[in-house]
């Protein structure tokens, strides 16, 4: 009892010390307090993703965002709770404030801290890893910290810098508001360019908690970011993500999209969705080749099924809205016909074939779709759900991302979003 107690003032200082030095309550950077009784392990564990940091690439995209002083900030919070629980409370508070700030720098809020691009998503990845990894090393001096305590102030840092936690609508305080639960990705292919973006990242950071106005009533979106990482997939971070707000007699959204980066050139409304996860290695260097594992506690049909499909408005949305870029309705799969061991590529699947590619292909977008449309036909409602691929975004001779080509495309993927919830 004596220990609870005395932890709470120390968790609401350090709460506050995460919000000033993160800018949440200020817009600007503050001097944090010093560390209280906290030291550093010299040789932490770590993620392939963390040994990037190191790159110089990535302090430039830290530097010029105003970045750079997050991981303090974290390490600050967590040193100051006094106790593992109020730890983690600071940890939750540290990412919801990143993510605030994140959002807030793309949507044109507060100073946007350096010559970086407003609309880029990298400030945000790249300072959650640096928070991450100052939660590695931090070794604060009160009794109750352990290393299951350090995966918890973990695993709350991350789920709130992504957004999970503030995906909570206005409830049609505007008249008929429908309202859009949509996801997007951290950068990936780090090792062929240190310096890449992810259009959906920017995408999500530029329509969150946005209302767009439209003919037909607002459109409300709330978005959150998930992790190229085949782990926290097979965890189910993603129907825990949309689960809250499909639970049939409690649903908040009309429309929930996932997005991911696709091909050069053109939008692809993928219909079909496969339960097969390929080879192509993840951001920590992991390959799987297996079928998508559903966490047993979470809503699944028995048996899991190989294809799911798209119930988005594909049509209308190709109809309505017109950009830089094409967009492609794509049926196109690969499966294994029943009877047969040779994979074959076709429009559509064949009744009891076996998923080997979606129309968006084996990987972690393809996953995206599957678990939340998966998810929407185990708990039987009729919500619009489907995938958006998004262009490729190409880089300069440096490999730094063309700001005007990510405009284009964060432009053309919110009108898609707002065409798929009016129709």
């Amino acid at each position: 009892m004596t220990t609870r107690t005395s932890a709470l003032p120390r968790a609401a200082a350090a709460l506050a010390i995460t919000a000033m030095t993160l800018g949440l309550t200020t817009g600007a950077p503050a001097t944090a307090s010093p560390d209280r009784e906290c030291g550093t392990i010299a040789s932490p564990a770590t993620r392939v993703e963390h040994t990037r940091l190191t790159d110089p690439a990535v302090a430039d995209i830290l530097a010029r965002s105003g970045f750079d002083d997050v991981a303090g900030a974290v390490r600050t919070a967590v040193c100051e709770a006094g106790h593992s629980k109020a730890a983690v409370a600071a940890a939750r508070l540290a990412g919801q404030a990143l993510w605030q700030r994140a959002v807030d720098r793309v949507q044109g809020r507060g100073d946007a801290g350096g010559d970086l691009p407003r609309s880029d998503d990298r400030p945000l990845y790249w300072a959650r890893l640096a928070g991450e990894l100052e939660i590695a090393r931090v070794a604060p001096g009160f009794p109750s910290w352990s290393e299951d305590a350090r995966r918890k102030v973990a695993r709350a840092f991350d789920q709130a810098s992504r957004g999970i936690d503030t995906t909570s609508f206005g409830g049609g305080k505007h008249g008929r508001q429908r309202q859009v639960l949509a996801s997007g990705f951290d950068p990936f292919t780090l090792d062929r360019n240190i310096r890449q973006s992810n259009p959906s990242g920017a995408v999500s950071l530029a329509m969150d908690g946005r209302t767009v106005q439209t003919p037909d009533g607002p459109v409300e979106i709330q978005t959150v970011v998930v992790p190229v990482l085949w782990a926290p997939f097979a965890d189910g971070i993603v129907e825990r993500a949309f689960l809250p707000h499909l639970v049939p007699g409690r649903r908040t959204v009309d429309t929930a999209i996932t997005i991911s980066q696709g091909r050069e050139g053109r939008f692809d409304l993928e219909y079909w969705n496969g339960a097969h996860r390929g080879t192509f290695p993840d951001n920590d260097r992991v390959s799987v080749d297996e079928t998508i594992p559903i966490p047993e506690d979470l809503p699944h049909e028995t048996p899991q099924p190989q294809w799911t499909r798209t119930t988005l408005p594909t049509d209308a949305m190709k109809a309505e809205v017109t950009g830089t870029f094409p967009v492609n309705i794509n049926h196109t799969i690969t499966e294994i016909p029943a009877g047969s061991t040779t994979p074959v590529t076709r429009e559509d699947p064949t009744p009891g074939s076996t998923a080997v590619a979606g129309a968006g292909g084996d990987y972690l977008s393809n996953e995206s779709a599957y678990r939340a449309t998966a998810l929407r036909d185990a708990l039987e409602i009729d919500t619009k759900q489907g995938h958006i691929h998004v262009p490729v975004l190409s880089g300069d001779s440096e490999g730094e991302p063309l700001a005007e080509m990510r405009a284009d495309i964060v432009s053309e993927t919110i009108a898609l979003v707002v065409a798929a919830a009016t129709n």
